[in-house]
This record gives structure tokens, C-alpha cells and sequence, in this order.
């Protein structure tokens, strides 16, 4: 009989443990606990990724803006008023082929074209830094047209 006891008395300890029903310990008169879920933040970082798009990219050899990279870059200059303390590195990048040193200056000079054209839509040069990675940091690893297509960018990241 004692064992009967003690082993139910162990199922109700389980039992109890497994209860995950919120309990309202709040007792004061005309209040009521709220346990409304939260969404989980999304970083500015991640929100300029991919809500407005971080990167544009380029043609062979150019450092000029599209229509469709001045499109981006007016999406980012919205966003950019949004959080108007924020800071931002625009990276230039190149595809593989060229030396060193030519596909540093080309992503310098990526870089500064898509600085200027925010600066152009209203941000302040202060806020903007660059920096080419010239051909070192790939975006996608490939030895074809496609790779390269989206090595060739200028990539917008949150200080």
C-alpha cells in the first residue's frame, strides 16, 4: 500500500512538472496579465538585406549605375532616413578575373559610385565609408558568366 502511495505520488510530481499553462499571479483589481507572443526583432542589418536589398551589382568592367542598381539605392537611402544615427561600409568587389591590384582599384571605384548616388539621394557623406575587396571575397565561387555576374557588386553593410 505504501508503495502504491509513493508511486502515485511520483506520477503527480511528473504530472505537475509538465505543466506549461501560464498561471495569472497577478491579484490586483482591474488588471490582467497579458501574455501576448512577441515577434522575434529582425536586426537592422538583417531588415537592409532583405527587405531593401544590401548589394548592386555591375558590368564587366564598369563602375557605372544601372536603372536597376539606382533603383536599390534609392530603396537604400529610404532606409538609411529611416535610421538616421546608423553608419554604413559599401564594400566593392569584383569578379576573379584581372590582377590584384586592377580589380582593387575597380572596387574602390564601385564603392565610391554607389556612395555618391546615395549621397546624391540625400545621405550624408559622413555616414558612408568604402572599401574595396577587389577580387578576395567572393560572393558566389565559380569560373563561369554566372558567378562573375554576382561577384561584380557593391555591397551596403550596417556599422
Amino acid at each position: 500500500m505504501r508503495i502504491q502511495i509513493l508511486g502515485l505520488m511520483a506520477a503527480m510530481t511528473v504530472l505537475a512538472a509538465c505543466d506549461t499553462t501560464p498561471t495569472n499571479t497577478n491579484t490586483g483589481a482591474g488588471t490582467a496579465a497579458t501574455t501576448t507572443p512577441t515577434a522575434p526583432a529582425v536586426s537592422i542589418a538583417d531588415e537592409l538585406k532583405t527587405q531593401v536589398g544590401d548589394r548592386v551589382l555591375f558590368a564587366f568592367d564598369k563602375s557605372d549605375i544601372s536603372p536597376e542598381a539606382k533603383a536599390i539605392l534609392t530603396r537604400q537611402a529610404a532606409f538609411m532616413q529611416k535610421y538616421p544615427s546608423a553608419t554604413f561600409t559599401i564594400e566593392g568587389h569584383c569578379d576573379e578575373r584581372g590582377t590584384r591590384e586592377y580589380n582593387l582599384a575597380l572596387g574602390e571605384r564601385r564603392a565610391t559610385s554607389a556612395k555618391n548616388g546615395l549621397v546624391a539621394l540625400g545621405v550624408a557623406a559622413g555616414r558612408l565609408q568604402t572599401i574595396s575587396y577587389g577580387k578576395e571575397r567572393p560572393a558566389v565561387v565559380g569560373n563561369n558568366e554566372a558567378a562573375y555576374a554576382q561577384n561584380r557588386r557593391a555591397v551596403t553593410v550596417v556599422n
